[in-house]
C-alpha cells in the first residue's frame, strides 16, 4: 500500500465507527449512554496504565539514568501544564470545538460535542501506535501497526458516538492532521527520534490518558488539554537530560 494508507484507513474506520454509534445511540436510553461513558473512562485508566508500563522502558531509562525516568516524566508534565494553563490550551479547545460546532452540528448538543471531539482526539491521537505506527508507514515499513490502530478506533468510535455524538465524528480532521504530519516526518527525516525519546512520550501520553479516563469516569474533570504540551516537552526534556549526563 502507499505510504499514508495506514491513516487514510484509520480515518475511515473512524467514521464508520461513529454513524454505527449515532444509529444505536439513539435508542440507547441515557442512563445506558451514561454507563457506556463511565466504561470508557475505565477502559482509558487501563490504556494509561499499559502506556507508562510500556514507555518506563529500559530505552528511556538509558537514555536519562535508571533513576531518573519518573523525574523527567514528573518534569515534562509540570512544565507542559504550566505551559498550557498560561495560553489557555483547555479553553481554546473548547472554543475551537464550539466553532466547528457552530459551522457544522448546529443541531447537536454543545457540551456534549465538545466532550465527545475533544475526548476522542485525544484518545484516537495519545499512545504508542498513533506515534510509532505513523513513522513506520512514513519509513516505508508498512501499515500494519496503524490497521491495527485502525480497527480498535473504530470500535471506540462506536462506543463514543453512542454516548457522546456526532463529535466524535469530527476528531478525524485532528487525527488526520496529527498522523499525516508524523507519517511526512518519518517519510523526509527518517528515524528522527530514538526509541527512548519515543518511550518518554509514551509515558507522559499515559498519565495524561489516566487523568482523561478519572474525568470521563466522572472522578473529577482535569484539564487534561493543559497538559497536552508535555507530550512535546518529554522528548525535548529526555534530550536535554542526556546532553548533560
Amino acid at each position: 500500500m502507499f505510504i499514508g494508507a495506514g491513516t487514510a484507513i484509520n480515518v475511515a474506520t473512524v467514521i464508520i465507527g461513529s454513524l454505527i454509534g449515532l444509529a444505536a445511540g439513539q435508542r440507547l436510553p441515557m442512563r445506558t449512554r451514561e454507563l457506556v461513558t463511565q466504561i470508557l473512562g475505565l477502559v482509558s485508566l487501563v490504556i494509561g496504565g499499559l502506556s507508562i508500563a510500556s514507555g518506563m522502558s529500559p530505552a528511556f531509562a538509558k537514555e536519562v539514568g535508571d533513576n531518573a525516568s519518573l523525574l523527567v516524566m514528573l518534569g515534562a508534565l509540570l512544565i507542559g501544564g504550566l505551559i498550557g494553563s498560561a495560553v489557555r490550551l483547555e479553553e481554546r479547545l473548547d472554543g475551537s470545538a464550539a466553532w466547528l460546532r457552530s459551522k457544522l452540528a448546529q443541531r447537536s448538543d454543545e457540551n456534549t460535542f465538545i466532550e465527545g471531539a475533544v475526548t476522542a482526539t485525544l484518545i484516537f491521537c495519545v499512545g504508542p501506535l498513533a506515534i510509532l505506527g505513523s513513522i513506520s508507514d512514513g519509513l516505508g515499513a508498512g501499515s500494519d501497526q496503524l490497521i491495527v490502530k485502525a480497527i480498535m478506533d473504530g470500535f471506540a468510535a462506536i462506543a463514543f458516538a453512542s454516548s457522546l455524538g456526532i463529535g466524535v465524528m469530527f476528531s478525524i480532521i485532528p487525527l488526520a492532521i496529527y498522523q499525516g504530519s508524523l507519517t511526512l516526518l518519518g517519510f523526509w527525516l527518517g528515524d528522527f527520534m530514538p526509541l527512548g525519546y519515543v518511550d518518554s512520550l509514551t509515558a507522559t501520553g499515559g498519565v495524561i490518558l489516566l487523568g482523561l479516563g478519572l474525568r470521563l469516569a466522572g472522578v473529577k474533570r482535569f484539564p487534561i488539554g493543559d497538559l497536552l504540551p508535555a507530550l512535546l516537552v518529554a522528548p525535548l526534556l529526555t534530550g536535554l537530560v542526556a546532553w548533560i549526563r
